[in-house]
């Protein structure tokens, strides 16, 4: 391997230890970030240089890669190599890191699980300082608890992925429903055809929904132009869904490939519209979308959100439930907050102990079912307690119908609620085995200290002159250019053009 990514794994297993020693707790910095929950200060230990992909081999289909590595450079590292990883998040500043600690699914997982289900084995400097290899053979318990966990067992600093062989285009073809019942059955439907590679769908409304169905190919009929979404004058792609969807005739477009992994960037699905509505004097039409393209990519746009702190107000959250009560959940939504378009990923069933969304069929033989993840995202209520109580009621609706949170976004479960929902028995264990009680636990790192999230707000007249429209969104929009993160897709996709893969 990379000497010098012995090195820096030498560099942070020695910062480990003596804090170790010291009983002085710490937390990672990684870089950039996707997370929605407020930031924790403290002891850091930087490991924002870990951001290689180290090799990637075509006779064993694997990869490996350091877990800084955003998707966007992990696809365009394999597909040189005429391979792609099997679930690749749709976000391409998500990094490979992020994906095994978190509960990251994308339209392909109905097929290959969660993105840590695609990972072989890791690498971890553990709260000792020690440096161990977990796997499904090798300290199998850690393998599988780490998967989802935020990090809160020890520092991934290396993973093997699988891959699969890649094709140049994904055939994706639209169907229309008229219900949120049909469009749910729909979507359980085309996830048990063997020959769909990818399933996802977008409700727009109660009586609009659409089921997306892609299958991969190098074939394109000659008549038709590959479908693109990364050029400032593109749809974003959600539109562009919704058009097809409003067709009479049945509809297809050939994407390619690394288009299709990255189509809901631009906009970051439909939430880049929020910024439209914040700025209302800013028409939302084409001719915008093109101007402010390099602001409406997600690495552009979750730098604004942060930089704003207007992460409170904003709901983004995503929420997996069984088939069987997910319209419910809807028809919640709907009526309380009247948030749409929502996003729906069909995901494989897994099975517990583990903090991925997982259900099991209470009426039969208890055996792990498929879930169904819906994503809410869009503006809630800028009335803090307002916005509290729209999360509390939402957890507490998700746990009525049986469903459960993807553990990146605002979690305001009291730690009595939390662990009614996961297994605290077998994660303490872990963490006592390994010697990770000295890290943050994992209900420390995702839940929101309301109280002093409430203080921060009201401290000084400065803040509260800050928190004025529209001085948030300008912070937000300035801390996104300082970041210079809008060069980043600019040159990835003049790359992909030129054929530099």
């Amino acid at each position: 391997m990379a000497p010098s990514h012995e090195a820096a794994v030498s560099h942070i297993s020695a910062a480990v230890r003596a804090l170790f020693f010291r009983r002085e707790s710490f937390r990672v910095f990684h870089g950039s970030t996707n997370s929605t929950r407020p930031g924790h200060s403290g002891r850091v230990v930087d490991i924002s240089a870990l951001s290689n992909v180290l090799e990637v081999d075509e006779a064993s289909q694997t990869a490996i890669v350091e877990p800084n590595v955003p998707m966007d450079k992990l696809v365009r590292a394999t597909l040189a190599r005429g391979m792609i990883p099997p679930v690749v998040m749709e976000f391409p500043g998500i990094t490979v890191g992020g994906g095994f600690a978190g509960s990251a699914g994308e339209s392909s997982s109905f097929k290959y699980g969660y993105f840590d289900q695609t990972v072989k084995s890791v690498e971890m400097v553990l709260a000792t300082g020690d440096v161990v290899k977990a796997s499904p053979s090798e300290n199998p318990d850690l393998f599988r608890g780490a998967a989802g966990t935020a990090g809160t067992l020890g520092i991934t600093t290396k993973l093997e992925l699988g891959l699969i062989p890649a094709r140049r285009f994904v055939e994706l073809a639209y169907r229309r429903c008229a219900t949120v019942p049909e469009t749910i059955a729909a979507v359980r439907q085309e996830t048990e055809n063997p020959e769909n590679d990818y399933v996802d769908g977008i409700i727009f409304s109660n009586t609009h929904g659409l089921v997306m169905t892609g299958k991969l190919t190098d074939d394109i009929p000659q008549t038709k132009k590959p479908q693109t979404f990364s050029g400032a004058w593109d749809p974003w792609f959600y539109l562009h869904a919704e058009a097809k969807s409003l067709q009479t005739a049945p509809s297809t477009d050939h994407i390619p490939i690394a288009e299709y992994l990255f189509r809901y960037d631009r906009g970051g699905f439909w939430v880049g519209a929020e910024a439209f509505k914040y700025f209302s004097f800013v028409p939302f039409n084409r001719y915008t979308r093109w101007f402010l393209n390099d602001f409406m990519h997600t690495r552009m746009l979750y730098r604004a959100l942060q930089g704003s702190n207007m992460s409170f107000g904003t709901m983004v959250q995503d929420l997996s439930l069984p088939y069987d009560t997910a319209a419910d959940f809807i028809e919640y939504t709907s009526r309380d907050l009247g948030i749409w378009p929502l996003w729906l990923c069909p995901l494989r069933a897994t099975t517990a102990p583990t903090f991925h969304p997982f259900t099991t069929d209470e009426r039969g033989d208890g055996s792990p079912q498929p879930m169904l993840n819906i994503g809410l995202w869009g503006a809630a209520s800028r009335d803090m307690d307002t916005f509290v109580r729209q999360n509390r009621e939402l957890e507490a609706r998700l746990t009525e119908l049986g469903g459960r949170k993807v553990l990146y976004s605002h979690t305001y479960y009291t730690e009595g609620e939390f662990w009614r929902l996961y297994d605290r028995a077998w994660y303490e264990g872990l963490r006592r085995r390994y010697e990770a009680t000295s890290l943050p636990s994992l209900y420390d790192k995702v839940h929101v200290d309301v109280d002093k999230a409430r203080k921060a707000r009201g401290t000084s007249w400065v803040r509260r002159l800050a928190a004025l429209w529209p001085l948030p969104g300008l912070a937000g929009i300035w801390s996104a250019i300082r970041s210079g993160d809008y060069r980043i897709h600019r040159r990835y996709w003049k790359a992909m053009e030129a054929g530099e893969r």
